[in-house]
Parts: structure tokens; sequence; C-alpha cells
């Protein structure tokens, strides 16, 4: 599979088709009384569908990264039509005062702040002022619940699911960039904090649920915030084997006994996610041996994940994401 406009209108019909799913749901909310117990739709007017909160936030940015890219796909009309409904100030203001209640303190920490930022950054590209200016303040108030919280986080958290702190860190990056000279500094710093001493990385992964790589991301995040020469150093430290394969979990795809079950599902998106971060750590790289193994691995990731991000719900609501991340092979 290529990402070219075919590609882009077939990711994009995935993501409508689950975007303002309601149901199945599984949400991240606190219930302080009766009162509460809501729908999906009543507490998130624009981010109630996807299966839970962050996966349709990430639909959205699929959706709108492959209308920027692909502008005349044959579904870019209607993912165009259907933000004109949701993405209004009245819904945004909604989100942002769902974060305000005192049981929302720790709301989809850290991965959907950094989708949300993701999200914002990918409208700011696109050059639409209309959709930039609707998001920001969404995307300040889940910045400032970064510059809140990551001076407390002592230590990272090196998961391969959603709490993974790496990954938090290489998604928010760019939106700093571009928006927070202050927040990338502080990514900057917990970046070297948590993972300037990886030496011999042993990854004894992955875990019977990740979809993501604790090793892999914890490289892209060093990808993404150090100097490039600091960065191959670093590298070199903690992965001293490439041209080995060693450790060889990292080279190997993982194997996936049921898609049906949402859990081992999520070793689909460790496939696509492990080829999206050979990718950027390649591209740190310079020509040789090394750069030749880890472009090699990143294909035979990026193949045994391709063929099932469609077919069931249990991975159809969130792996076009992480298979359009491989597929489109430059920064994100």
């Amino acid at each position: 599979m290529q990402l070219d406009t075919t590609t882009a209108a077939t990711l994009a019909r995935i993501a409508l088709g689950h975007v303002t799913r309601e149901y199945p749901h599984k949400l991240d909310h606190v219930l302080d009384g009766p009162a509460d117990a809501r729908t999906p739709r009543d507490l998130h007017p624009i981010f109630f569908g996807s299966f839970d909160w962050h996966s349709c936030v990430h639909g959205w940015w699929l959706l709108f990264r492959l209308a920027r890219r692909f502008p005349d796909h044959a579904a870019a009309a209607d993912t165009l039509r259907l933000a004109e409904s949701l993405f209004t100030p009245g819904n945004v203001a909604a989100e942002c005062a769902y974060l305000g209640r005192a049981s929302s303190r720790g709301f989809e920490r850290p991965y959907g702040w950094a989708w949300v930022l993701a999200l914002h950054e990918e409208v700011a590209q696109a050059g639409d002022a209309r959709w930039e200016a609707v998001l920001a303040p969404l995307a300040r108030a889940f910045a400032a619940r970064f510059h809140g919280f990551l001076p407390l986080q002592t230590y990272p958290i090196r998961t391969g699911a959603h709490g993974n702190s790496a990954f938090a860190l290489a998604l928010a990056a760019p939106w700093a960039t571009r928006h927070d000279p202050a927040l990338l500094a502080l990514l900057r710093s917990r970046a070297r904090d948590w993972f300037g001493e990886d030496r011999g990385a042993q990854a004894w992964e992955p875990d019977g649920d990740a979809f993501l790589s604790p090793t892999l991301t914890a490289a892209l995040a060093m990808a993404r915030l150090l100097p490039g020469d600091d960065f191959r150093r670093w590298f070199g430290a903690c992965l001293p084997d490439v041209v080995r394969q060693q450790p060889a979990s990292l080279f190997t795809p993982a194997r996936v006994s049921d898609r049906s079950d949402g859990k081992i599902a999520h070793l689909d998106g460790l496939n696509l996610s492990r080829a999206w971060c050979w990718q950027a750590i390649a591209r740190q790289l310079p020509p040789g041996p090394d750069r030749d193994t880890i472009t090699a691995t990143a294909a035979t990731h990026l193949a045994a994940g391709l063929p099932h991000i469609a077919g069931d719900y249990a991975g159809e609501h969130w792996l076009a994401t992480f298979a359009l991340l491989a597929l489109d092979d430059v920064e994100t």
C-alpha cells in the first residue's frame, strides 16, 4: 500500500465510519454523583465516537491530514462537511469545560493530551485560520496540563500502551515547536532526564497488549528533541547492535492471535507504530549498514500491520491512524 489519493480515500472512509459512531463506547469518566451518568455525546459534543475519546481525536487528525495532503481525494468533501457541523466554538467550549471538573485532572493523560496538540498542529499546517482558531482553546488547555504535570512526573511511564511518556513527548513536540517554545524546552528537558542515560537496551517487549514499543518511542522522542549529533551518540549507546538485529524482539513483527480481542489487536498497532518509529530514526542516521537494517525492518513491520486495519471494530476504530503515521513518511 502506497499513500496516494486512492489510499487516502480508503483510510478516510474508515475514519468517517467511526468518528460519529457513539456506541460501543469506553468512557474515561469519573462519576461524582448520579447526575454524572451521561452519554458520550452529551459529555463530548465533538469527540463522542470511535469507541473512546482519544481514538476520536486521532481519527479527526487522520481526516484533516488526508484532506490537507490529498485535497481531491474522494472522501475529502465529506470530511469537511462533517467538520463544519462539529467543530464549532460552542462544541469546543464544551470539550474545554469538561476539563474543569475536579475529577477530570487525569483525563486522557498523556495520550489524549498529545493527540489534541497533534490535531491542532495538523490544522495549523493546513493554513486554514478558521480551524486553527476554533481548536486553539482546547490545544492551549492541554498544553497547560503538560506545563503543570511534567515537572511533577519524577519517573517516565515505560509501557506499551496509552500511558507511555515518550510517545506523548514525541507527539507534542511539533506543536510546541510552532506554538509554545517554553513547552518545547520542557519536553526536551524531560526527555533528557528520563531517557538520556539509557544504554544497551534489552527491549523485553512486546507485552501482550502493547501498541507502542517502549524502546523505540524513547528513541523517537530523543530523535525529535535532541540535536542530530547528540541523538546519534545516544542512539549508538542505547542500541549498539542494530546490524546484528539485536535485541531480536525489536526487529521481529508481533504475532496477533485474535483480532476480535481489543487488547490482543493492539499488537497490529505495535507493528505499525514500530514501522513509524524505525523510519523516523533512520532519517536521523547517516547512510550505512545501520540505516539499511532499520529501513528493511520498518518495511517488514509495515507489511505485517497494513492488511489488518479494518474488518473488526476492535482495531478498525483506531488502526488506520497508525497506518497513516507509518505511510506518511514525514515528521508528524
